[in-house]
């Protein structure tokens, strides 16, 4: 099995958008299996505890005009030998491990109840008890400030220099469970676009499953595929409702290859005991209408049901979910049991 590396620096990483003309930071064959440094870009938020000299070099190196019109730091692209158009890239998530201990939850301006709140606000929450090598069980808020570094979080990369007045305990201890993932992950879209909302290309999915275990499948739009990563998480629930969710830098194992059993037109996530489609709109109706469609397009191919028993077992025996609905195009997902599928298919 071929390996290869990739370090997150300025000359590896691209800034808030994303774009089929950024040339690839490598070509691996399919099967290759990548090591990636994928970088937050909420480490300003405390840079005291979210930043190392790579991700400062990441600061200084990428000027903030280079910034935009998205948030989102991607370390790549890496294309993969032989993907063409209308292919599907598979990527598996082998592995994830921490580079820094601590991440930074953002309750922003463009969070569900902002207009109540009317403030933004800082969280860093700390790991438990970390191992050598891995996540540990749970994470648990260190502290808390408020954002008053700009009139409003709408600078990417904004750092916050270190205040240990403002920076205020949580009321009581508390625990969160760990769900280490990648927030953003996909393909080259066909045309340049912001990173914030997904789309059929990947993207900013914000999907808490797309993690240790999981295998997605994304379409091909252009030679390559253009594989990147970013966004990285320690955990987050359905529906990331206050903004962000605990944004923190991983290193992360894939293997990537060209899947010749699998054929979508959207993201589509795998785990141990399910399939996962994905689908977006302008609101939740939209998203969920392009999710049902797709689970039951996935009943009649990999099922091998009629279109009229997959809509009632998509009815009956398969849960939607809310994905995110701060990403200006909102998510939902279907979790189709692999049970329901034929074991051949």
């Amino acid at each position: 099995m071929s390996t290869s590396d990739l370090t997150a620096t300025p000359d590896t990483c691209f800034w808030g958008h994303l774009d089929p003309d950024v040339p690839a930071t490598r070509t691996v064959e399919s099967g290759t299996e990548v090591w990636i440094e994928a970088v937050t870009h909420h480490a300003g938020d405390a840079p005291d505890l979210l930043m190392d000299a790579g991700v400062e070099a990441i600061w200084a190196g990428i000027p903030e005009a280079d910034r935009g019109p998205g948030v989102h730091i991607m370390t790549g692209p890496i294309d993969v030998a032989g993907a063409q158009p209308g292919d599907t890239l598979r990527v598996e998530i082998l592995e994830m491990r921490p580079r820094l201990p601590y991440g930074s939850n953002c309750a922003a301006n463009w969070g569900l109840l902002y207009d109540r709140m009317v403030k933004e606000r800082i969280t860093i929450y700390e790991l438990v008890d970390p191992p050598a090598v891995g996540f540990p069980a749970t994470a648990r808020p260190k502290f808390g400030f408020d954002f008053t570094t700009l009139e409003s979080y709408d600078v990417p990369g904004v750092v916050t220099p270190p205040d240990p007045a403002t920076r205020q305990p949580f009321s009581r201890d508390i625990t969160v469970p760990v769900r280490p993932h990648l927030g953003v992950m996909g393909v080259a879209p066909d045309s340049r676009v912001s990173s914030i909302p997904p789309g059929v290309f990947g993207g900013n999915v914000d999907n808490w499953r797309f993690g240790p275990g999981a295998t997605v499948h994304y379409p091909v739009f252009r030679e390559g595929a253009g594989f990147y990563v970013g966004d990285p998480h320690f955990s987050q629930g359905d529906g990331e409702i206050c903004g962000t969710a605990i944004e923190a830098s991983l290193d992360v194992r894939l293997r990537l290859s060209i899947a010749d059993d699998v054929t979508t037109t959207s993201p589509l996530l795998r785990t141990d005991t399910h399939w996962f489609a994905h689908g977006f709109g302008d609101d939740l109706d939209a998203a969920m209408a392009m999710a049902a469609d797709l689970a039951l397009r996935l009943l009649v191919d990999r099922g091998g049901f009629t279109v009229d028993e997959a809509y009632s077992l998509a009815s009956v025996a398969v849960d939607f979910g809310i994905t995110q609905v701060v990403d200006g195009t909102v998510g939902c997902h279907a979790a189709v049991a692999d049970a329901l599928l034929l074991p051949s298919r």
